[in-house]
Formats: C-alpha cells, structure tokens, sequence
C-alpha cells in the first residue's frame, strides 16, 4: 500500500505531464474524485477522451483555478 501511495505521490509532482487522471487532477486540486467528474461534467474543468479514457490536461487546472478566482472577485 505504501508503494502505490509513493506511485501515486510521484505522478501529482510530474510537471512533465500533460495528461492527467481524473485521480490526479482531483489530487492536485485537494478535491475528491466525485466532485472532479461532477466540474468534468459541468464543464468547469476541461477534460478529453483518449480512446476509452478521460483526461484532464494539466493546464487545466490553473485555468479553472483561476476563473474561480476571477469570479469570486467579481462577486
């Protein structure tokens, strides 16, 4: 179990990446997976099919952080 925690670890501090898990998105954004599909759905975050798969491109993220920023300014 520690072993894939490390996995786990390593791949949400990879900056190389341009894909994501939808694990690894909600990961970085400290959020759980349900509510990460939920903002996919929504089409808060972007996200793409690769074959059978959903990703989440990692400049994604910073762009839905921000607009949530943007918005919370607004109001």
């Amino acid at each position: 179990m520690v072993e894939r925690d490390t996995r786990a670890s390593l791949a949400d501090d990879d900056a190389t990446l341009v894909l994501l898990t939808v694990e690894e998105a909600a990961r970085r954004l400290r959020i759980g997976r349900t509510t990460c599909f939920a903002l996919i759905r929504t089409g808060e975050l972007e996200s793409i099919d690769v074959g059978r798969l959903r990703r989440v491109p990692a400049d994604a993220l910073p762009e839905y952080v921000a607009r949530r920023r943007a918005a919370k300014r607004v109001a």
